[in-house]
């Protein structure tokens, strides 16, 4: 696996894909700048070595041009991050990139306007990803969250630098954080799989089975294993037409030897309110009218009790409805006891949008030991897949 460290970037353009796909408030500042800051290692190494770097991102979804999405929007933001002026090119193919890219000098960034304002990138277009390739001497991916995707400046134009292609710093620790749950774990190993459907990680479960020997089942997927093992789940959310896969998972997991710990009692609400009445009952006794939205006080006792006996311990997806207070205890308790686990010795990795969402926002970012910037692209390794991304620079 080549990474940037097996590259000396001296008077060399490199050309790195990023993700820099920001949340921008009507004004068009940026709000949220975790994106830019993860690949600071990458830029900061490149210009280090006496090397230059050309940016090259997408930003929304724009059909055709249009300049709300334009990444001039986030150069301010950008320069601030990275503590130097960042040039921008109001194309990111032709005459401006072209010309701004050879007037590049060593120390200098520059960032290509939104490459989505070309149909081409999402189509895969060799034409176009070739033309991208034609700025730079060495390429770097440095953009896991869009890994999952066949696209002209993520997989294509890899083919262009066929010894010239790396692994950016974020990507590279994507990749060998992901590797240390799927392949290289130490025992016990345990998967905490949230959310609400058991539909949308069924291929996560069957995939990691065979490497874990504990897993936490939490979120209304919770409800879909219960009704199939006969208990009466109220108002609760559940995949009717799921139920015979959720009695498949319990069998193969039983002949695996992985223990499954479904939540014994949770916090029921007879309306999906922060307000609504609660009360906790057994998981297998939720009154019509009712519905469970968090994991109740003896389940966080049993998922403790697991935790902290964990040596690798894979977080996706949330306990309960964080997004309401009154139902975040569950996953703010889970956060602590992966903390703990982690203080301790344990290696944690967190990902998923809920579950990254959810260690933003209760303080947990720098108790874990890694948390995923990719949502899809991970979901898609936790799978089994090999992204395309990844492959183009593995080849």
């Amino acid at each position: 696996m080549k990474t940037l460290n097996d590259f000396n970037f001296k008077d060399k353009k490199a050309i790195i894909r990023v993700d820099f796909n920001v949340p921008l408030d009507e004004n068009f500042n940026v709000t949220d700048a975790n994106r830019i800051e993860a690949a600071k290692p990458t830029i900061d190494k490149i210009l280090a070595d006496g090397g230059s770097v050309i940016l090259m991102s997408h930003l929304g979804r724009p059909k055709g041009v249009e300049d709300k999405y334009s990444l001039r929007h986030i150069v301010a933001k950008t320069s601030e991050v990275l503590g130097i002026p960042v040039q921008f090119a109001t194309d990111c193919i032709g005459e401006p990139a072209t010309t701004a890219t050879v007037a590049l000098q060593p120390g200098q960034v520059l960032l290509l306007e939104n490459l989505r304002f070309y149909k081409e990138e999402e189509a895969g277009d060799v034409d176009f990803a070739k033309k991208l390739a034609d700025l730079g001497d060495i390429y770097v991916n440095d953009a896991f969250g869009t890994a999952h995707r066949a696209h002209a400046s993520t997989t294509i134009i890899a083919q262009f630098f066929p010894t010239s292609k790396c692994f950016g710093t974020l990507l590279a620790k994507e990749i060998e954080s992901l590797n240390k749950v799927l392949k290289n774990s130490q025992k016990p190993v345990t998967a905490v799989l949230g959310g609400s459907k058991v539909s949308s990680k069924i291929t996560v479960i069957e995939n990691i089975l065979d490497k874990v020997d504990h897993m936490i089942i939490g979120g209304g997927m919770t409800f879909t294993f219960v009704k199939a093992l006969g208990g009466s789940v109220g108002d609760s959310i559940c995949e009717d037409d799921k139920q015979d896969l959720a009695l498949e998972i319990l069998r193969l997991a039983k002949e695996k030897g992985v223990q499954i710990h479904i939540p014994v009692d949770v916090v029921a609400a007879d309306d999906f309110s922060n307000t609504a009445n609660t009360q906790v009952v057994d998981v297998k006794h939720i009154p019509e009218g009712w519905q469970g939205l968090d994991a109740g006080p003896k389940s966080l006792a049993n998922f403790k009790e697991v935790i902290l006996a964990s040596k690798t311990i894979l977080w996706n997806g949330p306990l309960g409805v964080f997004e309401m207070p009154t139902f975040a205890k569950g996953t703010i308790a889970l956060g602590d006891y992966i903390a703990e686990a982690t203080a301790n010795g344990a290696f944690s990795l967190v990902g998923g949008g809920d579950s990254v969402a959810a260690v933003k926002q209760f303080g947990f970012e720098n108790k874990v030991s890694y948390v995923s910037t990719g949502g899809g692209a991970m979901l898609e390794m936790l799978e089994g897949r090999t992204l395309p991304g990844i492959a183009a620079i593995l080849e």
